[in-house]
């Protein structure tokens, strides 16, 4: 087999690899048979339901922080030592599920920014009107 390990092929499996790194893995699979049969033999085991404590580790994402804590992360509302935890997790560790999360609640924010503005001008402009009218209909005293 290559240089690529069982726990690289895990990852592959359940798309937790950064795009170099799953480019590396398919190269490596086009040229060894090996190693096809051992994804072949992994992706078996993931059918037959394996329950290993870092199976289950790795499937229920334990080490990935909330979707809340995600956001309260893009706010900076994060305690500094959860906030380096959530900083290791999506810059060093590079968990795709996480910033892939996170990058949607990006878009939320700045797609909501967007229509907060919009609903100010809104706001401004039909405000602005009626106090225009009410200067216009109220008499001026002499």
């Amino acid at each position: 087999m290559t240089n690529v390990t069982r726990e690289q092929l895990a990852c592959y499996l359940e798309d937790m690899l950064s795009e170099a790194e799953t480019a590396q893995v398919e190269q490596a699979l086009r040229q060894s048979e090996e190693l096809r049969r051992a994804l072949r033999g992994l992706m078996q085991e993931v059918d037959r339901g394996e329950h290993s404590v870092g199976a289950v580790w790795r499937r229920c994402r334990l080490t990935c922080p909330s979707r809340e804590q995600l956001g309260s992360y893009l706010l900076g509302a994060l305690e500094p030592d959860y906030l380096d935890y959530v900083d290791f997790h999506l810059k060093t560790i590079g968990c795709a599920l996480c910033l892939a999360n996170l990058e949607d609640l990006k878009s939320l924010q700045s797609e909501a920014a967007a229509q907060v503005h919009k609903r100010r001008k809104r706001y401004y402009d039909s405000s602005a009107n009626l106090v225009t009218a009410a200067k216009a209909a109220k008499p001026r005293k002499r």
